[in-house]
């Protein structure tokens, strides 16, 4: 499972351009801050490699197997 913070998320898409998978998409809706957040878009492409988390300079990704 992944999972986004959408309010933390400062809509930087590094998750979006590192995902090895292209799991994640940009949201169609603004979050609070009005920022397109990024999304989970293909999880079932998704390995649970955990670079996402890792790389996310807001901490707003969270990966469980």
């Amino acid at each position: 499972m992944i999972s986004i913070d959408e309010e933390l998320c400062k809509g930087c898409y590094i998750c979006v351009e590192s995902c090895p998978k292209k799991v994640f998409r940009i949201s169609k809706g603004l979050n609070k801050k009005g920022i397109y957040p990024s999304a989970v878009g293909n999880i079932e492409d998704c390995n649970y490699c955990g670079i996402c988390e890792i790389i996310c300079p807001d901490q707003s990704i969270a990966v469980k197997k």
